[in-house]
């Protein structure tokens, strides 16, 4: 099972490089990356270039890498948020055409160049502050749980979340139940996000391998209700979503910056009217989450 996004196929042959692999997150994180199966051909930090982390040789910039290595489908920047901007662009020259971006407390204004200048070049940037993308039994590509495979099953359900968090415990809730997923994508907790839901839906819709659609959303903003219009136009697979921070007071933040309320827009309610409308099956438990599911799948 394999899906696409930037026309960029993630399965086991993609070719990985990973920025700040010498750091302690890029470190940790590659060795989980690899024990998955990830195909990570290679590793980048300025200065540190002859080295080898976990058996990946490592760069002093990714041309560098790509004129030993040969060309890369994925970047994945474990940098500091200072040196986002700069690792990206770099990725981004180089050829790579998918960059996820875990680092958190980007600078707003560095994130928006980085993402219009990917778009400019036609790559892709997913994050900031993103838990990244997982194939189940295909590859890794972000911070997700250090056991994967008690989380992560082969199947139907493909998964766009916000969250990192809330997309783990869904999945590992689906394969208790049995469900598998056929790709799960965090885009990060905004506001600012270089991939956005409708992004991944789309790649989700053409993915053969993706039965049903499963959004998870949370209050704040008003990319659920964007996300809305556009299913209700183009999507013609079954759309479940859960929302959470139903009960969260009006100005205080859930965890990420854009999950806040503020004049009266990103309720609860209007998302969830927003995605009724559009013929999507909003679940308020992961009781009704299982069953609506199962609906689906056995139609």
């Amino acid at each position: 099972m394999v899906i696409e996004i930037n026309n960029v196929r993630l399965d086991r042959n993609t070719r990985v490089v990973v920025q700040g692999i010498t750091g302690r997150m890029g470190s940790f994180q590659t060795k989980l990356m690899i024990d998955y199966g990830t195909n990570v051909v290679a590793g980048v930090t300025p200065g540190k270039g002859g080295m080898k982390i976990h058996g990946v040789p490592v760069y002093d910039t990714i041309f560098e890498a790509k004129e030993e290595k040969g060309p890369f489908d994925v970047a994945i920047a474990f940098v500091p948020p200072g040196s986002i901007l700069d690792s990206c662009i770099e990725a981004v020259d180089a050829g790579v055409k998918l960059i996820v971006v875990t680092t958190a407390d980007v600078p707003y204004l560095d994130a928006i160049k980085v993402i219009h200048y990917a778009n400019k070049k036609g790559a892709k940037i997913v994050g900031p502050e993103a838990a990244g993308i997982l194939v189940p039994h295909e590859c890794k590509l972000g911070v997700h749980p250090v056991q994967p495979d008690k989380y992560f099953t082969k199947g139907p359900v493909g998964i766009v979340s916000r969250s990192g968090s809330l997309s783990y415990d869904t999945s590992r809730i689906l394969s208790e139940a049995g469900i598998g997923q056929s790709a799960i994508v965090c885009i990060g907790g905004g506001p600012i996000w270089g991939t956005t839901m409708i992004d991944v839906i789309e790649s989700l819709e053409r993915d053969k391998d993706t039965e049903v659609i499963l959004m998870l959303g949370e209050i704040g903003g008003t990319i659920e209700e964007e996300t809305a219009e556009y299913i209700k136009r183009n999507v013609s697979k079954p759309v479940t979503a859960l929302i959470v921070g139903r009960y969260a007071p009006p100005g205080k933040s859930m965890g990420h910056a854009s999950a806040i309320i503020m004049r009266g827009r990103g309720t609860w309610h209007a998302k969830v009217q927003s995605l009724r409308n559009a013929g999507v099956h909003v679940a308020k438990t992961f009781k009704d989450l299982l069953e609506i599911i199962q609906k689906h799948l056995k139609r």
